[in-house]
């Protein structure tokens, strides 16, 4: 059943308040009228009229069964947020109960991520005899060397690159600038690209040209390493490399705030997804570092000592 008149008038009222102070889109606008309807029309099915915070967790129950996503499912609830906002001014009726539902993050997982061993083996087995694949290799190399983000490798500029120092500057999220190490198989493989790329364009500025001399686009850099990962049977992509060097690092270093500071994080919190080392390797450095534990050693079995 459709909404009631007073209803569809409120939206009406709202979405043209949301068109002329914001300004929005015709087809941002859509998206509010469809997700406000659907809230709208929920309402009306069980004929609610003043609803309560169990009546918008039934109404996202409703909709994670029809198969929405989370995404969308937070999108819809920030529009319905400034929806019951604008009827509390506009009524007077308080609605606090339901602005302060929220979405139940689902956990972070992350990839598996090969091994240093695998993939040492691959990075070392990538064909750079032409000049694409020499890029393409010079590519993988810096994102594995410096935890680059995908946006981050694209927007790389020649002033960026200090390869005497081995040290690049980025413009990561927020504008943040970060100085970041390049390993020396990265820095190698740099040169090696560096070399051939006048060829393309000498007179740009960006560091990772495609085959016309323009910046390689982040869907050009992910289709490249899409095709790398399918010679090894291995799903690839530049975020499957930051996360290896992430990964990588915290397992030989166990110091997450340096981790922290090269990944660009602001947050502590967004780091702390890459401690998930593995136990046998805590407690190997558990061995080798408490001194109580050098002293009398630990039964690798699980068994206790007798």
């Amino acid at each position: 059943m459709p909404p009631s008149e007073p209803e569809h008038s409120a939206l009406s009222d709202y979405l043209a308040q949301l068109q002329t102070e914001r300004r929005l889109s015709p087809h941002t606008l859509a998206a509010y009228r469809r997700d406000l309807g659907a809230w709208l029309s929920h309402l009306h099915r069980q004929g609610i009229e003043t609803p309560q915070r169990s009546t918008l967790e039934e109404f996202i129950a409703e909709r994670r069964l029809q198969g929405v996503s989370t995404r969308s499912l937070q999108r819809q609830l920030s529009a319905l947020r400034g929806y019951l906002r604008y009827l509390e001014h506009h009524t007077g009726v308080s609605y606090s109960a339901l602005l302060a539902v929220r979405l139940r993050q689902p956990g972070r997982h992350l990839p598996l991520v090969p091994d240093v061993d695998q993939l040492g083996q691959i990075l070392d087995r990538v064909d750079d005899s032409d000049l694409l694949t020499c890029r393409d290799r010079a590519m993988m190399e810096l994102i594995y060397s410096s935890g680059l983000r995908l946006a981050e490798l694209a927007g790389l500029q020649l002033a960026d690159l200090d390869l005497s120092q081995s040290l690049l500057r980025v413009t990561g999220k927020g504008n943040k600038e970060r100085i970041l190490p390049i390993g020396s198989k990265a820095r190698s493989a740099l040169l090696a690209w560096l070399r051939q790329r006048p060829s393309l364009a000498p007179a740009s500025e960006h560091v990772f040209l495609g085959r016309h001399g323009r910046a390689l686009s982040r869907r050009n850099i992910e289709l490249r390493l899409q095709a790398i990962g399918r010679r090894h049977d291995l799903r690839l992509y530049p975020h499957l490399l930051r996360h290896a060097f992430a990964s990588h690092l915290l397992e030989s270093s166990g110091d997450l705030r340096a981790v922290q500071e090269l990944l660009g994080h602001s947050q502590i919190s967004t780091t702390q997804i890459y401690t998930h080392l593995d136990f046998q390797h805590l407690a190997t450095i558990y061995d080798q570092a408490h001194p109580r534990a050098k002293a009398q050693g630990r039964s690798r079995s699980g068994d206790e000592e007798t």
